[in-house]
């Protein structure tokens, strides 16, 4: 392998294949829109095939391929009908939030499967080629959640600390390899995304904006970033914090943050 494919990772958009998942709802359209300002050309995934459609019209001159990705043959004709994918923005996810007891068996595997599982998966399926080629990005949306463990918050954790530790590794696998491993990490989202649409709240000093988490992704793939926190100071030193003192970041975490039962409730059609 030459110096030149060992330093390399893509610093332009425009032109390039942009798979995303979740593009659907919530955050997905503000990355879609992101990246197709960017010049890139996109290839939208969700289920909802009338919402795809409708972002499709909107954007120009992008794919859509409807896929569930809880079903591993729907991850398998994902990757194949994708084709050559330059960047996979791995975005879907559902909620998880509310007391262990109160998740079903199944219901604890449809939120492993989403949040986890088919991020990996598609990592597998599409890494081969981009290797092959010397050049390409993943970006996985991860969450401040992955940092924070919080009450009722538990397998939602479990899905983006693991999500975390993945794509930490991935990168060091590839490295070298010309392929990029990114994560983007949001604290609370206003506007749009899971917390906002299940009627979430918080203090302002709290929350970022849709636009802050698309401009997140176009950074993260464009600066070859290992992780892009969308966070607001004290939410970043609060994550710092329980990374060098868990047990003092569990007394102040168990009291300071916890899902409102209100939120959990709304929620919870979505498992």
């Amino acid at each position: 392998m030459d110096q030149a494919r060992r330093i390399f990772w893509i610093r332009d958009l425009d032109s390039k294949t942009v798979l995303l998942t979740g593009a659907s709802t919530g955050l997905g359209p503000y990355v879609a829109r992101r990246l197709r300002a960017e010049g890139a050309g996109i290839t939208l995934s969700a289920r909802n095939q009338a919402a795809l459609d409708e972002l499709a019209r909107e954007l120009g001159n992008a794919r859509v391929i409807a896929a569930d990705l809880n079903q591993r043959s729907d991850l398998e004709r994902l990757a194949q009908e994708a084709g050559a994918v330059d960047v996979l923005v791995s975005n879907a996810g559902i909620p998880a939030s509310g007391p262990l007891t109160s998740f079903s068996l199944d219901q604890i595997d449809n939120a492993i499967s989403v949040n986890l599982r088919a991020g990996i998966m598609l990592a597998r399926l599409l890494v081969p080629a981009m290797v092959e080629r010397g050049a390409g990005h993943i970006v996985f949306m991860a969450s401040m959640s992955g940092h924070l463990p919080a009450p009722k918050n538990s397998l939602y954790n479990a899905g983006k600390f693991g999500l975390r530790g993945f794509a930490q590794a991935l990168r060091m696998e590839l490295r070298g390899a010309g392929v990029g491993v990114s994560l983007v990490s949001p604290t609370y989202v206003s506007e749009a995304g899971m917390w906002a649409e299940g009627g979430g709240r918080a203090p302002a000093i709290f929350q970022v904006t849709p636009v802050d988490v698309a401009d997140a992704v176009v950074k993260a793939i464009k600066g070859n970033r290992l992780e892009v926190m969308v966070a607001k100071l004290p939410v970043r030193a609060a994550a710092r914090l329980q990374g060098l003192a868990p047990v003092v970041g569990e007394s102040i975490l168990s009291r300071a943050v916890e899902h409102g039962d209100e939120v959990v409730e709304r929620q919870r059609v979505k498992r």
